[in-house]
C-alpha cells in the first residue's frame, strides 16, 4: 500500500461517498463529521434554516452548545446580556437548543466557557474524530489527534440535518519542530514563529500536521495553542498524532469511554499516525533552539519579531504589496521603523482567549506576577477560558496572585479577544494580549494589539512596556 498521511487516513475513513471522479487533493466528497460545538454567534441562521425546512437535527447528542462570544465577563456573573442584540442571540440560542434537543452550557452553567476550552475539558473530542464547527479556531482539536476545521453557517445547517458535509480535500503540509525549546520560550512563540516564517496565507489550502521533538515535548495544552493559532497562517485543518500525553490528558475526562471501551479506544488511537514514508505536499522545518519570545508589531499575526528586536523598515522590503501592508500597519500602530520593541509602552494587558486561557497559561503568567505589581497606568485583565479553569486556578491561589498584582480576575468567555461584548479597547489604547489576532479594530475600534504569550503579557504589565519575559523569569 502507498504510505499515507494521517490527514488522508481520517478523511478516507470518514468518506461516505465521492462526489466526483477524483481521489486526490481538490476532490469533492460527502464527509461524515463526528461532532460539532455550537455557539450563540454563528448558529442562529443555521437553526432558522432547519425551522423553515421543517428538518430535525440528525444526531443531537453529537452537538454541544456553549454561550461564549457575547456574554459579559465581569467578576460577578449575571444572566443578563449588556445589549439587546446579545440578549436576543442568547435567547434564540436557548430556544433552539431546547427545541432541537441539544445540550446547552449557558452563561450560568457551572461548565460554561469558551467552546474550544470546554469541549476538550469534557472529553467531548477524541482522537480520530473529524470535528467541524462555526468558528475558525476549531483547529484547536488537532492537539487531541482529531481533525478540526471551521465551517460557515450554511454548512452548519447541512451538518445538523445530515451529520455530513460536502467537503473538498486539501493539500497536506508537515511542520517539523526539531530539538527542544529554550527556557522562557512557549508554544505561543512556536506557532508565531511558524506563521512569521510561512506568512499569513502560507498554509492556505493545506491541512497541517505538526511533528518533531519540539512538539512531542509539549504538554497537550501547549499543543492546543499551536493548533488553535495556526489558522492565522491560513490552515484548513490541523492535526498532531496522539500519544501517551494525549491519553493521560483524556483519561479522567467525564465523557471518555470507560473500562474495556477505553482500552480498545487507546489501542486504536495508537494507530493514528502518518506512515513513515508518507509524502506531504509541503514540508516546513524549524529549529526549536533558534526560537525566541516573539511579539507582533503590525496588524497581521505574521508581522512579528523577537521581543529584543526592532520595528522593521518597509523600505527594506522588496515586495511592493508587502511593503504597502507594512506602511499601513505602522501608521495604524503608531510605530516607526527602528524603534526597539521593548521601548513600546502599553496601557492594557489581557490574558485570555481560546488560544491562551487554560490552567497552564494562567500558571505561567502567575509565576511572573508573584510578588510584583503591574505598572501605574496599566489596566490588567485575566479572563479564564472556562468556569472549570477559573475554579481550578482559585483552588491553587492563582486568583490571589493576579489580584494582588493589580489584575482584574474575571469570569470566563471570549471577552476582549474580539470585542463582541463590553470588554473593549478605547481608540489609541495599546494592549499586550495573549489572543490570536491583531487585526485593526479586533479588540476595539482604534485599539492597537500586540500578540504574545501569557507570560510575556504579565511581564509587559509589570514593566509598563513590551519586555523580554526571560529577564523577569530569572527572579520569579
Amino acid at each position: 500500500m502507498q504510505p499515507t498521511t494521517l490527514y488522508d487516513k481520517l478523511i478516507d475513513t470518514h468518506t461516505v461517498r465521492r462526489l466526483d471522479d477524483r481521489s486526490g487533493a481538490g476532490s469533492e466528497i460527502l464527509l461524515y463529521v463526528d461532532r460539532t460545538v455550537l455557539n450563540e454567534y454563528t448558529s442562529p441562521q443555521a437553526f432558522s434554516g432547519l425551522r423553515e425546512a421543517g428538518r430535525p437535527v440528525w444526531s443531537p447528542k453529537a452537538s454541544l452548545a456553549v454561550v461564549d462570544h457575547v456574554n459579559p465577563t465581569a467578576p460577578r456573573r449575571v444572566a443578563a446580556m449588556p445589549d439587546a442584540g446579545g440578549a436576543r442571540q442568547v435567547s434564540y440560542f436557548d430556544e433552539n437548543c431546547r427545541d432541537f434537543g441539544i445540550e446547552l452550557l449557558d452563561v450560568l452553567h457551572p461548565l460554561q466557557g469558551i467552546e474550544h476550552v470546554v469541549a476538550p475539558e469534557l472529553g467531548f473530542i477524541l482522537p480520530g474524530m473529524v470535528v467541524a464547527a462555526g468558528d475558525s479556531h476549531t483547529t484547536t482539536y488537532g492537539a487531541l489527534g482529531a481533525l478540526g476545521f471551521g465551517i460557515g453557517t450554511s454548512d452548519i445547517e447541512h451538518y445538523l440535518a445530515t451529520q455530513t458535509l460536502q467537503y473538498r480535500r486539501v493539500r497536506t503540509m508537515r511542520v517539523t519542530v526539531e530539538g527542544l525549546l529554550p527556557a522562557g520560550v512557549t508554544a505561543k512563540d512556536v506557532v508565531m514563529a511558524v506563521i512569521r516564517q510561512i506568512g499569513a496565507s502560507g498554509a492556505t489550502g493545506y491541512a497541517v500536521e505538526f511533528a518533531g521533538d519540539g512538539i512531542a515535548a509539549l504538554e497537550v495544552e501547549g499543543r492546543m495553542t499551536i493548533c488553535n493559532m495556526i489558522v492565522e497562517g491560513g490552515a484548513r485543518g490541523v492535526i498532531i498524532a496522539p500519544d501517551e500525553k494525549v491519553y493521560a490528558y483524556l483519561r479522567d475526562k467525564p465523557r471518555v469511554p470507560q473500562g474495556a471501551l477505553w482500552d480498545a479506544a487507546v489501542e486504536h488511537w495508537s494507530t493514528l499516525h502518518s506512515d513513515p514514508d508518507a509524502v506531504f505536499d509541503r514540508e516546513v522545518r524549524l529549529d526549536a533552539s533558534e526560537i525566541e519570545p516573539l511579539v507582533t508589531w503590525g496588524t497581521s499575526p505574521d508581522q512579528a519579531v523577537p521581543v529584543g528586536g526592532i520595528v522593521p523598515d518597509p523600505t527594506e522590503e522588496v515586495d511592493a504589496a508587502r511593503r504597502g501592508d507594512m506602511n499601513r500597519a505602522l501608521a495604524y500602530m503608531d510605530l516607526a521603523p527602528g524603534m526597539a520593541m521593548e521601548s513600546v509602552p502599553i496601557q492594557r494587558a489581557f490574558i485570555g482567549s481560546c488560544t491562551n486561557a487554560r490552567l497552564s497559561d494562567l500558571r505561567e503568567a502567575a509565576a511572573i506576577l508573584r510578588g510584583r505589581r503591574i505598572a501605574v497606568g496599566v489596566r490588567g485583565m485575566v479572563v479564564p477560558g472556562s468556569s472549570s479553569v477559573r475554579r481550578a486556578a482559585e483552588a491553587e491561589g492563582l486568583d490571589r496572585i493576579f489580584t494582588e498584582a493589580g489584575f482584574e480576575w474575571r469570569q470566563s468567555g471570549c471577552s476582549m479577544c474580539l470585542a463582541m461584548n463590553d470588554d473593549v479597547l478605547a481608540p489609541g489604547e495599546r494592549c499586550a494580549s495573549s489572543t490570536n489576532r491583531n487585526f485593526e479594530g479586533r479588540q476595539g475600534a482604534g485599539g492597537r494589539t500586540h500578540l504574545m504569550s501569557p507570560a510575556m503579557v504579565a511581564a509587559a504589565a509589570v514593566m509598563g512596556h513590551l519586555t523580554d519575559v526571560r529577564r523577569l523569569a530569572q527572579g520569579a
